[in-house]
């Protein structure tokens, strides 16, 4: 990381496309370590798929971010999908220069939240693939409990562990 400000987590928005798309091609092979590929046909229509996230996010069922380092850069993305009647799953991506830092723990953490007081979510359920121990010790530190298989449907046709994180209020 450059710079000396600390990342700040930011709403997705149409601002945010170029280093996005940096983003996602600069870790593409980090990435598809241990998740799915995107594929090319993802990056060849960027802009497209870029304007229809904000759009879905428009509707309320989603909130995308972008945890943004101070020289601009995107280090991360959170998602947040699917969100209904105050349940939500997570997705997200960190940049392999960052990885193994603490930042997607700090960052799934603050996700959460701002989940509570933003979305009103008081459930966030996450799937991670069996193979994915990073993304495994990532949401038990930020809270989450694992609940059972997860769907290999969620996953590419991957075996997997869902996780659950439920807000208590005393």
């Amino acid at each position: 990381m450059s710079g000396t400000g600390s990342p700040e987590l930011q709403l997705l928005g149409a601002g945010h496309a170029p280093a996005v798309l940096a983003f996602e091609v600069a870790n593409r092979t980090w990435f598809a370590a241990s998740v799915p590929d995107r594929g090319d046909d993802y990056f060849k229509h960027f802009a497209q798929r870029h304007h229809a996230l904000l759009a879905e996010q428009e509707s309320g069922r989603c909130a995308f971010h972008v945890l943004v380092a101070d020289d601009g850069a995107v280090l991360s993305r959170f998602n947040l999908v699917d969100m209904d009647e105050g349940v939500a799953t997570l997705g997200y991506r960190v940049a392999q220069q960052v990885a193994g830092r603490g930042v997607a723990t700090a960052t799934v953490q603050q996700l959460c939240r701002l989940a509570t007081t933003r979305h009103g979510l008081h459930t966030i359920n996450a799937s991670v693939t069996q193979d994915n121990a990073a993304s495994r010790r990532v949401l038990v530190k930020a809270g989450f409990v694992p609940v059972g298989p997860a769907d290999p449907a969620d996953l590419d046709g991957e075996p997997g562990l869902r996780y659950q994180w439920r807000e208590f209020r005393d």
